[in-house]
């Protein structure tokens, strides 16, 4: 029987392989699939997709063990209960929500619930941050959710009904448009435009708009792609970043769903710029319910010529896209872990350089750009540059799209030119009274009143779209406490400075809760911080003391003041 099973299993793996390819880069897409089946991917399977893919059973435990969604030690349940614990959810309740959610299942988070039917998980962002609390069950979303909810949809789940309905998008709250949302396009316009010009053509166009990287890093586009295009291999590759864990930004979950054409043309735009002949759509797990959209995005554009060969009557021109999914992993919004977990290794960041313009997928030419970088790219090959550089700053070209949450009246997506001021961003969103704005996530710089004319810009305040509004009230401690868990748990683990040093911030957020750090210790928290940012390898490490610094700047009085007030009369 069990030489039966195992048998099973081999043939299951050999018909994925037919579907991913036999190659390293279809582990993940494997693994994927046979958790999906068997609820687990326990030894055996892991030996066994480990034989098919000639790759040493240890290094698929190391893979399948990396990412959070991949559950290789006991079996899930029907159902997985995924709560958001980003700040944002924390600040809209969501610890009643987890009370409710552990006394109807009789569970703790981390367990399964002894007949098999839920398991109980703590998850990061899922991007509906301006929604919370936010819930993820299996692929079905739920923004919104209350303790009394929680009760509903577990019934819900009982009767069957969760898993048979088709999973929905839960729609972006969009405030505020302006140019790049405005602008009305025909069919695949800007990429019949690229099409009739030369590829250094289209790059210098892009290179007139100064369209910077929309991540938050603020590379200059054209500059990418043109270090790309000079290169003489043959085997090229595009990839939308479309990773979007950072918390605090759901910008591009609405793009992918209500731009999806536009960001495909900015893809295949790029990939006639540079000569690439294939594509990849970096999707984040917590996503996942946009698969089958985003497949059929994908099979529309090929029945009408605009994937596949000779695109758009482009004799010679071929490129198609493929969607690759995430399994849980924040590190891998850095463009060289994305690379790495794309080749079905852990997503651990690069040595740079080499940089991926020239040793990129599988140590090939690729270029990886954000989803609202594309979009832009699109927009700018269908109106031109100039009509894209019209808004903006001298340095800071266009307009930006922000994902707004916190304490605001108006939390949602907004398009603002670049220039405009947090003050002019409060006033827009209601929330004037804000002591603290948090600019770009969880890495980002937290932003106190004192500062609140500064600009929103590459030459001020860089931010890939995160805006975190904090009202009189918040303690900005617990905020601290927040973004630090997060980096503890998102941090791969690579190099000692993160790994260490962001336990060693904890610990000290500890000391300050309970009143016990003093002012000189406070200090050298401070300055591990600033050895952090200069000596870890990867972004996550460099930016993941970023929040702590700045509160401490910021709020440095009304932390050790409510430390001391907090040990009145404790001698210990």
């Amino acid at each position: 029987m069990q030489v039966i099973y195992r048998q099973k299993i081999v043939e299951e793996i050999e018909e994925l392989k037919n579907i991913y390819g036999d190659d390293r880069s279809s582990l993940l897409p494997i693994l994927h699939a046979m958790q999906d089946k068997y609820q687990y991917i326990p030894d055996r399977i892991l030996q066994s997709v480990a034989h098919a893919l000639e790759i040493h059973p240890a290094e698929v435990e190391a893979v399948a063990s990396f990412y959070s969604f991949f559950e290789t030690r006991e079996k899930l349940g029907k159902y997985v209960i995924r709560l958001c614990q980003t700040v944002t959810c924390d600040m809209k309740g969501k610890h009643k929500v987890a009370r409710q959610l552990q006394n109807e299942l009789g569970i703790k988070f981390g367990e399964t619930t002894k007949d098999g039917m839920f398991s109980l998980r703590y998850t990061n962002c899922l991007g509906l941050c301006d929604q919370g609390p936010a819930m993820l069950v299996n692929d079905r979303l739920f923004a919104h959710v209350t303790p009394e909810k929680t009760q509903r949809i577990i019934e819900e789940c009982h009767r069957d009904f969760i898993r048979s309905e088709f999973p929905r998008v839960v729609p972006s709250i969009l405030r505020k448009t302006g140019s790049l949302l405005n602008a009305e396009t025909t069919g695949a316009e800007g990429l019949k435009n690229a099409l009739g010009k030369k590829p250094a053509e289209v790059i210098e166009e892009i290179r007139k708009s100064n369209l910077k990287g929309r991540g938050g890093a603020g590379f200059p586009t054209a500059f990418k792609w043109q270090l790309a295009a000079e290169d003489s291999s043959e085997t090229k590759y595009v990839v939308c970043n479309a990773d979007e864990g950072e918390p605090g930004t759901f910008k591009d979950r609405f793009l992918l769903y209500d731009r999806t054409d536009l960001i495909l043309d900015g893809m295949t735009i790029g990939a006639y710029a540079i000569g690439a002949s294939q594509g990849f759509i970096y999707l984040r797990i917590e996503y996942r319910y946009m698969q089958k959209y985003l497949e059929a995005a994908l099979e529309k554009r090929r029945q009408q010529g605009l994937l596949g060969e000779n695109i758009a009557g482009r004799k010679g021109f071929n490129f198609d896209i493929q969607i690759r999914m995430g399994a849980g992993a924040y590190v891998c919004g850095e463009e060289t872990a994305l690379i790495e977990s794309l080749e079905g290794e852990r997503g651990e960041p690069r040595n740079r350089p080499p940089f991926p313009v020239d040793t990129g997928f599988f140590g090939r030419p690729t270029i990886v750009n954000n989803v609202e970088t594309f979009l832009g790219a699109a927009l700018i090959l269908t109106k031109g540059a100039q009509w894209f550089a019209e808004h903006g700053t001298d340095k800071s070209k266009g307009t930006k799209l922000y994902s707004i949450s916190g304490d605001c009246e108006k939390p949602g997506i907004y398009e603002f030119a670049f220039g405009t001021s947090i003050n002019e961003l409060l006033i827009e969103v209601g929330g004037e009274n804000a002591k603290a704005v948090q600019i770009g996530g969880a890495s980002g710089l937290c932003i106190s009143s004192v500062e609140f004319d500064r600009k929103l810009s590459f030459e001020d305040l860089s931010s890939g779209g995160s805006v975190i509004i904090f009202g009189p009230d918040r303690d900005m401690l617990q905020v601290a406490k927040n973004f630090s868990n997060f980096f503890i748990e998102e941090s791969c683990g690579q190099c000692t400075p993160c790994r260490i040093g962001n336990i060693k911030i904890r610990e000290g957020i500890s000391l300050l809760e309970k009143g016990k750090c003093s002012s000189s210790y406070l200090k050298e928290l401070v300055k591990l911080s600033d050895t952090m940012r200069l000596t870890s390898k990867c972004g996550l490490g460099q930016s993941s003391g970023n929040a702590f610094t700045t509160i401490m700047e910021g709020f440095r009085e009304e932390i050790l003041g409510k430390a001391l007030n907090s040990t009145e009369g404790d001698i210990s």
